[in-house]
């Protein structure tokens, strides 16, 4: 519903709906479909410039015409004309800024402001203890809402349909806070009937579902909230394989007692990361183990390995949202490397990861007390820390619970084998279903069942490589015109493949580069050596000493260390080194080929004599 006036001549904005603008109670005609695109982009940031690159996606997603630029200006205008000046400034609602444009509005002007402010202030007060307050406020966002979806006339546009979508989960947040708070002051009537539409269109959603529980079991439906919990749990078990979490369960268990239930309240501690994956497929075996095992009450070490690119970010990103709920202390997500691909020190990680918690840490610098603060507050906290891309064990032992009841999700190319008491999930590309699955979620059902085998070539040529298959599926989403067994030809010539697999700044080689440059010497002498004989990869222990030149005992240790730092797969089960089938994933085989350096594809360098062990180059994310 929109803002009411206050002022005469004022224009007031709406996204919580169709996109909409009134003045004076009139509603203001917002001009061709393309020109409300522009309009909902930049109230989507108010106030924040909006880059030209940025409006012209959303515009025009499959390709931009030569006059683009020039009728971006032509609705920019038409805007200016229509909402007139802000107060006390004559140059209009749109002004160019910093390369884009920036609509100028005030709190007062836009659903969305208004709303995002009652909601803070509402949380505000449900910290300070003032449940009836806090529920009157939340209400009070929550009624800015329209009947119908946000935006919802223009959704068919990818960068509008984003923006729509956080509006719905931040609505969804709301609601939570608002009927736990209403369940709180004795007013669970209230929220019952609402909670019950929202379970039903998000299932998965455990606080709306915990909420629904306990608002029936207060107003006297005890077999209805039990079968709430009951059929929660089964969903679990056939979609996911998963449980209820412990607070959830505890709900349950306090319902079949005696006295009154209380709502498992949401996690309150840091929260930092980054958004979920909203292509991520598959996965269903390994997610469940690592929700499983992290979730556990004890708190648990996970190492997640694979090579570059098989989705082992986005999985361990899927899993610490999934596992929210169980870590009320914080959730707290930290890059362990710097943008250029250095490690970063295990201090510069422990720096940052004292400010998310709010570690007190000592008044003067000094690792080995700023360590034993944290060690400190991890044994008295809940709280899940992803550790991305991590380097090598160096860098994360002295950020590891030695007690307590915290969980660590640790990503890495490498194996990390020095680190001791760890949960080990490796990651291997997917199979074909579940690549061609993530490909149709970025091409289309339709456009992939028009050549179905075209698309089944496309993910066999990216090795069913996660980052590779996106990275397809997005060049594709541009290049609309492009058939599939175009594209598929393409990536099928060897000489060619990598330079296809690029889409904007996001780039198949540069990933590949990056494992590259962080294996040693010997490493990458092994690696090019079994790449240039080895076709597709595949390899035996037989066609690694004929690769390298050695002997037995020699090439195992060679293989192994490749194992070790991430660049080699080994089979999943018990088997001897003769009988075992290795793999270097296809793409990273296609860079090595045409990366291997005068020393990497001849000659080898020495054996290592005998005692001196594995060199264990880890190599990264």
């Amino acid at each position: 519903m929109p803002l009411s006036p206050v002022r005469p001549g004022a224009v007031y904005f709406s996204l919580l709906g169709p996109l909409s603008a009134v003045i004076d109670g009139r509603p203001l005609p917002l001009g061709p479909r393309k020109q409300r695109l522009v309009l909902a982009t930049l109230l989507s940031r108010p106030n924040a410039p909006v880059p030209v690159d940025v409006l012209t996606d959303v515009v025009w997603p499959e390709g931009p015409p030569r006059t683009a630029r020039k009728n971006l200006q032509v609705y920019v205008s038409a805007a200016r004309a229509l909402f007139g000046a802000v107060d006390g400034d004559d140059r209009g609602r749109v002004v160019h800024d910093c390369g884009g444009y920036r609509l100028r509005v005030e709190e007062g002007e836009l659903d969305t402001l208004r709303f995002r402010t009652l909601a803070r202030a509402g949380r505000a007060a449900g910290e300070r203890g003032d449940l009836r307050t806090a529920a009157r406020l939340l209400r009070e966002a929550l009624d800015l809402w329209g009947e119908r979806p946000p935006l919802h006339d223009l959704r068919d546009s990818a960068g509008v349909a984003e923006e729509a979508e956080r509006l719905e989960a931040r609505c969804l947040t709301v609601y939570e806070d608002w009927a736990e708070a209403e369940i709180e002051t004795g007013r669970a009537s209230v929220a019952v009937d609402g909670l019950r539409d929202l379970v039903e269109r998000h299932p998965f959603r455990e606080r709306l579902r915990a909420a629904w529980m306990n608002s029936l079991h207060q107003t006297g439906c005890q077999a209805e909230a039990l079968a709430v919990y009951d059929d929660y749990r089964q969903l679990l078990a056939r979609e996911l394989g998963l449980e209820p979490s412990p607070a959830m369960a505890g709900l349950y268990r306090a319902m079949l007692g005696e006295g009154r239930a209380s709502v498992p309240r949401k996690a309150t501690g840091a929260t930092s990361l980054p958004a979920d994956a909203r292509h991520f497929t598959g996965r269903v075996d390994e997610l469940a183990r690592l929700v499983e095992v992290s979730g556990g009450p004890d708190g648990a070490v996970v190492v997640v390995s694979g090579p570059a690119g098989v989705g082992k970010s986005a999985l361990a990103v899927r899993a610490a949202h999934l596992l929210a709920d169980r870590f009320p202390d914080g959730r707290v997500h930290v890059r362990a490397r710097r943008e250029d691909g250095a490690a970063r020190t295990r201090n510069d990680m422990l720096d940052e990861l004292g400010r998310l918690c709010g570690v007190a840490g000592p008044a003067r610098p000094d690792p080995a007390r700023a360590e034993d603060s944290w060690q400190d507050w991890l044994s008295r906290h809940r709280a899940l820390i992803v550790l991305d891309d991590v380097a090598d064990e160096a860098s994360v032992r002295g950020l590891l619970p030695r007690s307590g009841r915290c969980a660590v999700l640790l990503t890495a190319r490498g194996q990390l084998a020095g680190l001791e008491a760890v949960h080990r999930t490796a990651l291997a590309a997917p199979g074909e279903d579940e690549a061609l699955e993530l490909l149709a979620t970025l091409i289309g059902g339709d456009r992939l069942r028009t050549d179905p085998d075209a698309a089944l070539r496309i993910v066999r040529a990216c090795g069913g490589l996660p980052l590779a298959v996106a990275v397809s599926g997005m060049r594709l989403g541009v290049l609309r015109h492009l058939p599939l067994a175009e594209y598929a030809d393409r990536l099928g010539a060897p000489a060619g493949a990598l330079d296809e697999l690029v889409a904007g700044d996001v780039s198949v080689r540069a990933r590949l580069a990056a494992g590259w440059r962080d294996l040693g010497v010997r490493d990458r002498t092994a690696l090019a050596r079994i790449a240039a004989l080895a076709g597709d990869g595949r390899f035996t222990l037989e066609r690694a000493m004929e690769a390298l030149g050695r002997d037995e005992r020699e090439t195992i240790r060679a293989v192994e260390s490749l194992i070790d730092s991430g660049a080699v797969t080994s089979p999943s089960g018990e088997v001897t080194a003769h009988a075992a089938l290795y793999e270097v994933p296809p793409l990273l085989c296609l860079y090595a080929r045409e990366n291997a350096g005068p020393g990497e594809g001849g000659a080898l360098e020495p054996a290592l004599p005998p005692g001196d062990g594995v060199s264990r180059l880890v190599s990264r994310g």
